[in-house]
């Protein structure tokens, strides 16, 4: 392994976020090689790490997670004041953390995993990867409609202009829409420009992984496969970790 640094490598292994890794470490709670870590400490594969006393196990490979978010279940770890979260829905043993969220009053496909750096490379609006939904609105769809959303709209709240995109009928008052860009409540704004109200929205695609038959609240690990092309698609490498025996996870 090269060297990373230690709020990283904790991340990476399911600890924590790289956020409270910093935490832990102001604590003094996190020890390399038996001695105190320090902010901005760099590790390797041959090191030690232990977290309150507890060796922390290297992931040996990447884990995701297709998950089916119900409506009314927040994309948040933390909130006092979200009702239901995504940790009351998934118990894994390892954490993970979503790529690209949905609002609460949306479902659908929700893509978690292990990999800080996966999530960056898949949440990246430059690499232009495709999320597809479909969408029920309060009026019959018009092909004026649908060229408006297809073509681009600018967004006022925003300040900017969405990017072409692809949108069909799917129904009288649906359609069906794919994104490659993620822009703060992007549906509801577009239609709301054209003169539309969102009733339901369904993340049915990410990528090339679909919703398949997941039901709201259900989750499935990705097969190997699928999570290699997801590195390819986005183009870094995978988790280049081997497995490791005799250690204990935190």
């Amino acid at each position: 392994m090269e060297q990373m640094r230690l709020n990283k490598y904790l991340a990476r292994n399911g600890v924590c976020s790289r956020r409270e890794a910093d935490r832990l470490l102001m604590e003094g709670v996190v020890c390399v090689n038996g001695r105190p870590a320090s902010c901005g400490q760099t590790v390797s594969g041959d090191d030690q790490v232990t977290v309150r006393g507890k060796l922390v196990q290297r992931a040996d490979r990447t884990v995701v997670l297709a998950f089916y978010k119900p409506v009314g279940v927040t994309c948040t770890e933390r909130d006092a004041h979200a009702e239901r979260k995504l940790s009351d829905l998934i118990h894994y043993p390892r954490r993970v953390t979503y790529a690209g969220r949905l609002d609460r009053d949306s479902e659908g496909l929700l893509l978690l995993t292990d990999d800080g750096d996966l999530i960056q490379a898949m949440m990246r609006g430059a690499n232009r990867h495709e999320k597809e939904y479909v969408v029920e609105v309060d009026r019959e769809i018009t092909k004026d409609f649908l060229a408006r959303m297809s073509g681009g709209i600018f967004l006022e709240g925003l300040g900017v202009r969405t990017r072409p995109c692809r949108v069909e009928a799917a129904g009288r008052n649906m359609f069906r829409i794919v994104l490659t860009q993620g822009l703060n409540r992007q549906i509801r704004r577009m239609c709301q420009a054209c003169g539309y109200q969102v009733k339901t929205i369904k993340r049915i695609r990410v990528m090339h992984i679909g919703l398949g038959t997941l039901k709201p609240g259900e989750y499935v690990e990705l097969p190997q496969a699928d999570v290699e092309r997801l590195y390819r698609d986005c183009g870094i490498a995978p988790r280049p970790y081997q497995e490791q025996d005799g250690v204990e996870d935190v």
